[in-house]
């Protein structure tokens, strides 16, 4: 028999003896070796349990829908799902294509009583799981409140030592002179040497100065955050934001799915007064952020041309933003420049894996989604029925959230249902019984998940739907009444009142917005831009056009 081998651990089963990964591994394969199984494969990760979408789980699943293996083996039941509903989910997919499953540590009981007792087992280690998840939040903000810093990735800051709550005196930082000399310097760099933070970027580059995490090189985003940190004066801060689905997602099957950093309203940041030691005067932090603040503005008010697509432009193979820039090219004597779109990913002083996304020449990127967005807004007829359809969808928004809350409360009414069925079964009743009642509970519980996925992605497209009516209807009769004479700020006020962002990939582009608009491909020459008079140009519109909604 083909056999694929799964194991996990959660950051907090890293530390509980016996279920570190190599440990499960070994396990898992000698079970193999026992039942002479053919290992096919081996899928491992560090992910939690309570996620059903998990990168490693994904492959063992489609194995299942492909045949391609007749057994999973897991060390414990636990390691493929701590959550009981999205365990009885697996349990049906490999019944139905009939794989088995095998556990190293426990038996694995198909029988409709053994699944129940699964399902409440499972539903048991959900609940300790959120409990743990508790405890460490209330945990870390009791520390906080008593003035130390709680352990974590943010307890580490370039310039200090972290000393761990469990040492006395701990909870703290404490100044590591070597890095904090280079993080004072950086601070006089920008005051006092008038640099920015892409060329302090360079300079610790150059110096060949250690970057925080000891690997690597140093980025502009890393610096910048440093320069504006309060913790370098003495003043420390927990709980300042919170976290959420990002705007953006660069990597899609990232393990957090919730890393889009949220800011806190301020009367809820807790105040760690003597937590770290300040390495820079207050005087000295204030100027610096001064001096962000000129660059910031400096930067806005100098910029010598301007981008109508500015912000709104996205790479899909890294998912960063395009920045504009000017191209400069010479032949002979004679200089030639070019406004050009190019990926920020592609720039060293971002990120050191650069992106291999091109670059796109300004000036027809942005007559050629103008055109299309001018296009769209000259038929207020068409826009205005989109308008009118999105806003009685709007409204049954109200009606799927009030459906969703009913088919969440009936899946709570089923985990009852299930453990009263399962006191049931311990005081003797009917075994055929409680078979035939918990599967039919097995049933509607699948068949109200499918309900609830459906009206989550309708409640998610409806509410992505509700536009700004007023500022539509505004630049449909702007555009109508004098389409060739919008200035630049208007321009922009549309395309944001649109919501129009493009996404660009390898050699074509999509536009996405809020209203139905023409798509068109994109070609880009792979030589990149070249001056007039020897090539017609980098970009050219496909002469071919496919409605569709945006």
């Amino acid at each position: 028999m083909k056999a694929a081998i799964y194991y996990r651990v959660s950051t907090e089963d890293q530390e509980r003896e016996g279920t570190s990964l190599q440990t499960q591994l070994e396990a898992c394969e000698k079970r193999c070796q026992d039942m002479c199984y053919e290992v096919t494969c081996r899928l491992g990760e560090a992910y939690s349990g309570l996620a059903l979408e998990r990168p490693k789980l994904d492959e063992l699943r489609e194995l299942v829908r492909n045949e391609q293996i007749d057994v999973i083996v897991v060390y414990c039941l636990d390691r493929l799902s701590r959550d009981p509903t999205h365990g009885v989910i697996l349990i049906q997919e490999l019944e139905k294509h009939r794989v088995k499953l095998e556990s190293v540590s426990e038996d694995v009981d198909n029988s409709e009583l053994g699944k129940l007792i699964s399902y409440i087992r499972g539903f048991a280690s959900k609940l300790e799981a959120e409990k743990i998840r508790e405890r460490t939040i209330r945990g870390k903000r009791a520390k906080a409140k008593q003035g130390k810093i709680p352990s974590g990735s943010h307890a580490r800051l370039y310039g200090y030592d972290y000393i761990p709550v469990r040492e006395e005196n701990g909870g703290r930082r404490a100044i590591n002179e070597d890095e904090a000399a280079w993080a004072r310097r950086m601070f006089e760099w920008l005051v006092e040497d008038g640099l920015s933070v892409c060329a302090i970027t360079k300079r610790l580059r150059t110096l060949g100065v250690p970057t925080p995490s000891g690997r690597g090189y140093w980025i502009k985003s890393t610096v910048a955050k440093m320069l504006k940190n309060t913790a370098y004066i003495g003043k420390t801060y927990a709980f300042t934001v919170t976290y959420g689905e990002p705007k953006t997602r660069m990597k899609p099957d990232t393990k957090r799915k919730n890393s889009g950093a949220i800011a806190r309203p301020r009367d809820e940041w807790i105040e760690m007064p003597k937590a770290t030691p300040p390495i820079i005067s207050e005087k000295l932090f204030e100027a610096a952020q001064n001096k962000l603040n000129q660059n910031r503005k400096f930067a806005v008010r100098n910029t010598r041309h301007e981008y109508l697509l500015h912000g709104l432009v996205r790479c899909r193979s890294c998912g960063r933003g395009y920045w504009g820039y000017v191209s400069v090219k010479h032949r002979g004597e004679k200089r030639y420049e070019a406004r050009r779109y190019r990926c920020s990913g592609t720039q060293s002083i971002v990120t050191p894996v650069k992106c291999s996304n091109c670059s796109y020449n300004a000036q027809k990127l942005e007559s050629l989604v103008w055109t299309q967005v001018e296009d769209i807004l000259s038929h207020p007829e068409v826009v205005i029925a989109e308008i009118e359809r999105r806003q009685e969808e709007a409204s049954r928004l109200g009606s799927l959230e009030i459906e969703l809350d009913i088919v969440k409360r009936r899946l709570a009414e089923l985990d009852k249902e299930q453990q009263q069925l399962l006191d049931w079964a311990l005081k003797g009743f009917p075994e055929e019984t409680v078979d035939k009642t918990n599967k039919r509970i097995n049933e509607t519980r699948c068949e109200l998940i499918e309900t609830r996925t459906k009206l989550e992605e309708q409640v998610e497209i409806t509410q992505k739907q509700q536009v700004n009516i007023d500022k539509i209807e505004y630049f449909c009769d702007l555009v109508k009444s004098n389409i060739k004479l919008l200035t630049y700020e208007n321009k922009r006020l549309a395309l944001e009142a649109l919501d129009i962002k493009v996404w660009i990939d390898g050699k074509s582009i999509e536009i996405t917005g809020v209203i139905p608009v023409l798509k068109r491909a994109i070609t880009s020459m792979p030589s990149g831009w070249r001056p007039p008079g020897r090539h017609p140009g980098s970009l050219y519109a496909a002469c071919h056009r496919a409605g569709g909604l945006i």
